[in-house]
């Protein structure tokens, strides 16, 4: 069994939240096209509208409670982001390779700003109870995307 944090939060939680968020996501197995990443956006919508936009990121959420009181489970929880960025970057430097993205592009940074754009679109979606808040959030995030296309 993992150790609890300072502040009596189990490590594993982090771990199955940070679980449960990625396999909620089956289209994360292959992002390599840009058809992909708009059925991967248009996923995490639907996975709002069936969620009537309750909850918001559960990462996001534990990250708001912990990540300036208990460093080791910051840490954690930038490591579960980064695992989430991690399909949308291999994606991309795929894409990358294919031709596909222009070689300047940075697949790390546009993955970092995908992933800014669901994480603020989740908690508008969250507030304001409108999945379409995500919706605008990831079309602004896909079409910043598309703008290194080749």
């Amino acid at each position: 069994m993992r150790p609890l944090h300072p502040r009596g939060y189990p490590a594993q939680l982090i771990d199955r939240t940070v679980q449960q968020v990625l396999g909620a996501q089956p289209a994360l197995a292959d992002l390599s096209s840009w058809a992909a990443i708009a059925g991967w956006c248009d996923d995490l919508v639907q996975l709002q509208v069936d969620r009537h936009a309750i909850g918001g990121c559960p990462i996001g959420s534990l990250a708001g409670e912990l990540a300036e009181t208990d460093e080791q489970a910051r840490a954690e929880l930038a490591a579960g982001f980064d695992r989430w960025e991690a399909p949308l970057r291999e994606g991309l430097r795929q894409m990358q390779a294919d031709g596909k993205l222009r070689r300047g592009a940075d697949p790390i940074r546009l993955a970092t700003a995908t992933l800014a754009a669901i994480q603020g679109g989740l908690v508008l979606t969250q507030t304001r109870r409108d999945p379409q808040q995500l919706r605008i959030a990831l079309d602004a995030a896909y079409a910043y995307l598309r703008s290194f296309a080749a």
